[in-house]
């Protein structure tokens, strides 16, 4: 298992956007042609630019040969390649990006202001119960380490949103993670990563073979992989 970071710059100049769009399909150039906003922009092409270099250094594979399918959920994978399992998350200035030969779920979230009416809605009674006896900053740091938790393991799982998000609980108590379920999907496994002091960041996986670290690329570092590996 790997699991990638990289730290969008949008100070980038206009032609370095234009070339690494180059690089995508027609498809993807439209979708991120959609956004209104630079920022989403950047982060659509950046999530692509670091899935197309990492299927190309792990699978030898052109980036014109470099096609995705979806499964019923939407969850995208590369046919024909059983044991290469990808998932990506973006928020705020941080593309991530976990690969393992198991399927695997990642998500990232810049830490905000919450509703605690987003808790009681949507997590589980004994978390939801948790958040409320935490003071503001407290809260804020706890919802999000759940809100993480939880979106890796729908995204691990395949399914998606359309798994009930308090049909699942985590605990947290320091590093340990307790994990209760009635959903099919029981044997996995959890890990918490520092990323930046205003993100947080999980990851689920169908084995316990976490890296110790993340592999950390620059913006400008993926630019020139991008030339050497995607040309």
């Amino acid at each position: 298992m790997k699991i990638y970071t990289v730290r969008i710059n949008t100070q980038i100049e206009k032609h370095i956007f234009d070339e690494l769009l180059s690089l995508t399909s027609k498809e993807e150039q439209e979708r991120i042609g959609r956004f209104r906003k630079f920022e989403d922009a950047l982060r659509g092409l950046t999530s692509n630019i670091l899935l197309r270099y990492i299927i190309a250094s792990s699978l030898g594979r052109k980036n014109n040969c470099i096609y995705f399918s979806k499964s019923e959920y939407g969850k995208p994978y590369i046919a024909g390649n059983e044991n290469f399992h990808f998932n990506l998350s973006h928020s705020g200035d941080w593309v991530v990006c976990a690969v393992d030969n198991m399927p695997v779920g990642i998500d990232v979230e810049k830490i905000h202001d919450v509703d605690l009416n987003l808790s009681a809605r949507f997590f589980s009674e004994e978390e939801h119960s948790y958040l409320i006896t935490l003071d503001e900053k407290e809260r804020r740091e706890a919802f999000f380490e759940l809100w993480t938790l939880k979106e890796s393991y729908i995204k691990a799982d395949g399914r998606g949103l359309s798994i009930p998000l308090n049909s699942f609980s985590f605990t947290i108590i320091g590093k340990s993670i307790t994990f209760k379920t009635t959903n099919q999907l029981k044997e996995c496994y959890f890990k918490q990563y520092e990323i930046n002091n205003s993100y947080k960041l999980a990851v689920c996986a169908l084995n316990s073979g976490f890296p110790e670290s993340l592999t950390d690329i620059s913006f400008e570092e993926l630019y020139k992989l991008a030339n050497v590996h995607l040309l």
